[in-house]
């Protein structure tokens, strides 16, 4: 079993902004996968279904951003799965716009959301999928993050979430090496 967690802020208001590229490709990762992610638990809204032969659970959660970690920790607990059986989605803005990393482990950094989930979960050895908003930006970070997408950023990063949403596939399939070998630096 697996669960896959879209990282974004709730609402109408956030729906298109670069902060919910994690609730994009969970979005579109249902899509591809048959699932309905539309399950209020967890403080989260869930999906179920199947993927080579494994159980995915696909979770946005619906604490906003920065307290994305309560619901990460409920899924978890709830299923009983290891950290290396879950899966998060989210924005970076330290990676280049439109290029995706996908890592075993690794820090928080600048993300408020993982700073949550990184506690919640107890530990930083679980696999990530970053999509990189970052590039020339005037606004202070918050209101870059929340803002909507320029037409011609919007081709690129929705690019970027299909690569993570074709990327979250291939973990479930092959295994985080493979993925990684794959979609890293893909644009």
């Amino acid at each position: 079993m697996f669960i896959i967690v879209g990282l974004g802020n709730p609402g109408k208001k956030y729906e298109k902004t670069r902060h919910n590229m994690g609730f994009m490709a969970v979005d579109l990762l249902a899509e591809k996968m048959a699932i309905s992610v539309n399950k209020l638990k967890f403080k989260a809204l869930v999906g179920e279904g199947m993927l080579a032969g494994q159980r995915i659970i696909l979770a946005k959660p619906q604490t906003f951003m920065n307290l994305s970690g309560e619901s990460v920790r409920e899924v978890m607990d709830y299923y009983k799965i290891p950290p290396e059986n879950l899966l998060v989605i989210y924005d970076d803005i330290d990676v280049d716009r439109g290029l995706i990393r996908i890592r075993k482990k690794g820090s928080a950094g600048t993300h408020n959301g993982m700073r949550s989930v990184l506690p919640a979960v107890g530990t930083t050895d679980f696999p990530r999928i970053r999509i990189g908003i970052g590039g020339e930006r005037k606004l202070h970070i918050r209101d870059y993050v929340t803002g909507g997408l320029g037409r011609e950023e919007k081709e690129l990063l929705m690019k970027a979430v299909n690569n993570a949403a074709d990327a979250a596939i291939c973990f479930i399939e092959n295994g985080i090496d493979i993925a990684m070998n794959r979609y890293n630096g893909n644009q």
